[in-house]
């Protein structure tokens, strides 16, 4: 396989069942807090964090930006649709020594799916990975801080893993994945 013709492995932000049905509800408290009988205090509290909010994840879906990519360079990290240039990583295959497929557990059982890059010992440091995070992130994740800062929760895209296996076989043979519980 020529390199131009090397497996890329590229999801973008857009409609997935989670949005859609985060988008749905958000509809749903928002017209409910626009009929008559509705509390002033109600609607100043309800329409910025519903109606706003669903602009927000709407404007995310609709950005259709690289939410994670693996290509001949690397790893792309997509960062946040809205501080995009901000939050987004590159992590080089010299940096790279494997990938971990995590859960955040969250109230009421549901728990939302991560993938995140292991990287060499003093790499460069990523979006987000300071003193502070770390300690914060030590007591809040199920994986060590500094594979919980390179990595991407798949909220607002969709992980196709067998694609992501084969781009990572032909980039990069022999690299471990790892499932933490």
């Amino acid at each position: 396989m020529a390199d131009d013709e090397a497996p890329v492995y590229e999801a973008r932000y857009g409609w997935d069942r989670r949005t859609v049905g985060i988008l749905a509800l958000c509809a749903v408290f928002t017209a409910a807090l626009l009929l008559p009988d509705i509390p002033l205090f109600a609607r100043i509290l309800g329409l910025p964090l519903f109606g706003g909010g669903g602009l927000f994840m709407a404007f995310g879906a609709m950005s259709r930006k690289v939410a994670f990519r693996v290509d001949g360079t690397g790893v792309l990290l997509g960062g946040s649709p809205a501080r995009y240039g901000a939050t987004t990583a590159h992590v080089p295959w010299s940096d790279v020594t494997g990938f971990v497929f995590w859960r955040q557990h969250l109230s009421g059982g549901a728990s939302l799916p991560y993938v995140g890059v292991t990287r060499r010992e003093g790499a460069p440091p990523l979006p987000g990975d300071g003193r502070t995070a770390r300690a914060v992130l030590s007591h809040l994740v199920p994986v060590p801080p500094e594979v919980a800062v390179s990595s991407r929760a798949v909220n607002g895209w969709r992980l196709d893993r067998a694609r992501f296996a084969a781009a990572v076989a032909h980039h990069a043979p022999g690299l471990p994945v790892y499932e933490q519980s």
